[in-house]
């Protein structure tokens, strides 16, 4: 089985959670991709969704699916979003797509958290994934500064502007092995919008695509 086809499987599965009459909070990324195909096949029988990026907007109203906008919505039944990399403990490493501002969002008014990935995204210790941290373009060296005092190895994602209109440090060299922590102490830098660990906020169900189908972890 091909890591696409187990993204597949993750995708699809999460549907079982997804409530007649809801909104879905609806993330970013090729597994959440094939979780939108999935929906598109229930679109009748949910109100909409609410959507972390222009990206995942397009698709689901491509496929007839309204989107709202977060502002309208008090709270969400579900959130289904992928990872970069998660933990046993269910931390995780999000922002390779940089839309992680808007998917902690998303993700902070969401009843559960639904985490969608194939079986290469799971890791003993976060880090080896370069860590997404979004920037106001002014601090962009201020907090690149701040992020070497704090052990890690600050890139400029080139080329690459937020739908916020900010920029992306991708940290490389962190061992994380307390994303808690990490996680306050980044998003205390003046200029930082906000770091890509989901520790505070991590996942309540987990579903890894495996080449025997998918796997949930309740």
């Amino acid at each position: 089985m091909t890591q696409d086809e187990m993204k597949k499987e993750a995708g699809w599965a999460a549907l079982k959670y997804v409530e007649k009459g809801s909104i879905v909070g609806v993330g970013t990324g090729s597994t959440v991709n094939h979780f939108i195909d999935a929906l598109a096949t229930m679109k009748d029988d949910i109100k909409g969704a609410v959507s972390s990026s222009e990206a995942s907007t397009e698709k689901l109203k491509g496929l007839g699916i309204e989107v709202f906008d977060c502002n309208e919505v008090a709270m969400l039944d579900i959130y289904v979003d992928g990872a970069d990399e998660i933990n046993a403990s269910r931390d995780m490493i999000k922002g390779g797509g940089a839309a992680l501002t808007r998917e902690k969002i998303v993700a902070a008014i969401s009843e559960k958290f639904v985490c969608i990935v194939d079986n290469t995204k799971a890791v003993d210790v976060l880090g080896e994934f370069p860590l997404p941290v979004e920037v106001i373009p002014m601090a962009r060296s201020y907090v690149a500064r701040q992020l070497v005092k704090l052990g890690g190895d600050p890139a400029y994602r080139e080329g690459v502007i937020t739908d916020n209109g900010n920029v992306i440090l991708d940290v490389h060299g962190m061992k994380i092995t307390d994303p808690k922590d990490l996680e306050d102490k980044i998003n205390a830098i003046a200029g930082v919008v906000t770091v890509g660990l989901f520790a505070h906020r991590g996942a309540d169900i987990v579903i890894t695509g495996t080449p025997e189908g998918a796997k949930i972890e309740e």
